[in-house]
């Protein structure tokens, strides 16, 4: 019996809390359907239109079937050709108009939409946490304080949205929130709170460098250092041995073709350039210090990539062979050279920041690669094999047989009936060759002559599933370097983490941790930054708060004119609203009960927010 219904089996795995930007993602790709579906009835449109011409023109040579197949050109153009020398002109119109004009429009149309999609999304999603925003200020504010926030109403409030936040971060949230210093929090104060909610706050640290601390001959050394890493020549003497670095790599290439090998001895040129990699390494580690060091992705990476070819080295001095492969991780400093370039920055910069939404992307490909292989492993498993497909025009990628040599026998072997449906890595294997498009046409010639000429219609459904994906993926990664370049355009200055430092007096501290959680722990935790404070010579700490940049952040600069108009567009909306809710009070019988039950959910609001 037939199973095709386990062709559905992702709806279950996509409806679950761990796959909300893989819903996403289909939400944005059934979104960009229609304007898609235009395009394509389009190219449908002139495919007919060249399909009919191509029956006229080139239907009375029979000789040659080689024009019934599509899949490479100029193999389906030579028959035709070799008769009239015209005949190409139908063959590169058609491509001109099919391939190079309607995929490309295909492309832009769907970029578009993706586009604006992306931009009502984010439009929606501002102006929701703006409703939400009002909603929680109504109600917190008070009949005494109609107008803003406590400090104990903020409070209350943190406690029930981040029960695991110390007292110390929701009293620095609230005074990062406070920028005009007024004992309550504003309604346009209020308006940063998704802003500043994410923030993770650190005491900054009274020195400037890590060694400031040190003796003074040690401080001279490393202050020394500090300043030979931070300076431009010592980073262009170092992009200088990289690009001599990848020249070298490229010579030991070529000598590797002339009977030399890595297992054989250490080149010297591994040893010196290991070396000036190790010596930087350990500089800036001296000059920055290791926290500061290792909190730079670059110096993660070139840390990693040195750590790697010292153990490469390690496993070609020892004879270790399992270990040879680690040497190839050398030219992965090369990528270092792309920082001398801002352009080059950007695109390393945006692929870095695609890559968990690229995970998400291929996720999806990947519920519709098991849909489609289900449902191939349900018609079509054990239809290919070696010496199938005897009747058709692709029966020598399936042949399989053996040829004599002199006294030499060899094997004459079509490798394509691998491409099958018999399992499920087999069709996942199949159906990305199918996606590469190259021959795709030899694996679906080689299934419809074993089985019926409807079995067409599952590889063209697979294919126009997978151009709709794949056209949605190249819109994502074009969507995302456009905006990064529009925004580097309009903001000159480099965008860093969004960060705020603010300066609190330890006393006022110290009250707010005996109102809000007088437990020893929490003093006793106080009592040791009060004490470093006294050590230091200190009456106040600053402290700094710091979260990851989001494209949130970015969109807020990017769209910053566009939002303000929309924010008047809420705004009217909701007074329109407003005065229809009035209209309707003033023609209610129970109009007369509002006061008292607005008098009891301030009350109320006001005891859940001080408890």
């Amino acid at each position: 019996h037939m199973r095709v219904t386990r062709a559905l089996r992702p709806i279950f795995l996509v409806d679950c809390r761990y796959c909300g930007a893989v819903r996403r993602n289909l939400r944005q790709l059934f979104q960009s359907l229609p304007s898609f579906i235009d395009i394509l009835l389009l190219l449908l449109f002139f495919m007919v239109i060249f399909a009919i011409l191509g029956f006229c023109l080139f239907s009375t040579n029979t000789a040659d079937p080689v024009c019934r197949l599509t899949g490479f050109f100029p193999d389906v153009m030579m028959p035709a050709y070799s008769k009239n020398r015209w005949s190409c002109v139908f063959f590169i119109v058609y491509l001109s108009i099919e391939l190079y004009f309607i995929m490309n429009l295909l492309l832009a149309v769907v970029f578009d939409t993706f586009n604006d999609v992306e931009k009502m999304k984010f439009k929606s999603l501002l102006l929701h946490k703006r409703s939400a925003i009002d909603h929680a200020f109504q109600l917190l504010v008070s009949r005494q304080r109609p107008m803003g926030v406590s400090l104990k109403q903020f409070d209350g409030l943190m406690r029930f949205y981040r029960p695991r936040m110390s007292a110390r971060d929701r009293f620095l949230t609230f005074k990062a929130l406070n920028t005009s210093g007024a004992p309550t929090l504003s309604l346009q104060d209020f308006y940063r709170f998704y802003e500043v909610i994410g923030l993770k706050w650190k005491p900054r640290r009274s020195r400037e460098h890590w060694f400031d601390d040190l003796p003074h001959t040690a401080f001279l050394i490393f202050k020394g250092i500090h300043l030979v890493v931070k300076s431009k020549a010592f980073q262009y003497a170092m992009y200088v041995v990289v690009a001599i670095n990848g020249v070298w790599i490229l010579v030991e290439t070529f000598r590797m073709n002339s009977g030399y090998s890595w297992s054989e001895f250490v080149p010297v040129s591994y040893i010196v350039f290991l070396t000036i990699y190790g010596v930087e390494v350990l500089l800036k580690i001296a000059g920055l210090g290791p926290l500061a060091y290792f909190s730079s992705g670059w110096n993660l990476f070139d840390f990693s990539v040195t750590v790697f070819a010292f153990l490469g080295l390690v496993a070609l001095a020892f004879k270790m062979e399992p270990f040879y492969f680690i040497v190839v991780l050398r030219p992965f400093q090369l990528l270092r050279l792309f920082k001398i370039k801002l352009r080059y920055r950007n695109v390393l910069d945006t692929m870095f920041e695609l890559f968990p939404r690229m995970a998400s992307l291929g996720l999806t490909l990947l519920i519709f690669y098991y849909s489609f292989a289900i449902v191939g492993m349900e018609f079509f498993a054990d239809v290919v094999f070696p010496n199938c497909c005897n009747t058709s025009t692709v029966a020598d990628s399936y042949r399989q047989i053996n040829k004599t040599f002199g006294n030499k026998t060899v094997l004459d072997e079509g490798y394509y009936y691998l491409n099958n449906f018999n399992d499920i890595l087999s069709s996942f294997v199949t159906l990305f060759e199918l996606t590469v498009v190259n021959n795709w046409y030899i694996t679906m010639e080689g299934v419809t002559s074993m089985t019926s000429h409807w079995s067409r219609l599952y590889f063209m459904t697979f294919y126009i599933v997978t151009m709709v994906v794949m056209t949605i993926i190249v819109a994502f990664i074009l969507d995302a370097f456009v905006f990064r370049m529009n925004y580097s355009r309009k903001n000159r200055d480099p965008v860093d983490n969004p960060e705020g430092a603010f300066e609190l007096l330890s006393m006022a501290t110290l009250e707010l941790y005996k109102q809000t959680s007088p437990t020893m722990s929490s003093l006793s935790s106080l009592a040791a930054v009060l004490q470093a404070m006294d050590k230091s010579g200190h009456t106040f700490l600053v402290y700094l708060g710091r979260r990851s940049r989001t494209k949130s952040d970015l969109s807020m600069k990017m769209y910053e004119e566009e939002i303000q108009e929309w924010y008047a567009e809420y705004s009217r909306e909701c007074l329109s609203q407003e005065d229809e809710n009035l209209n309707l009070d003033q023609d209610s019988p129970v109009s007369n009960l509002a006061p008292i039950q607005e008098h009891q959910l301030n009350s109320q609001s006001e005891r859940q927010s001080i408890n």
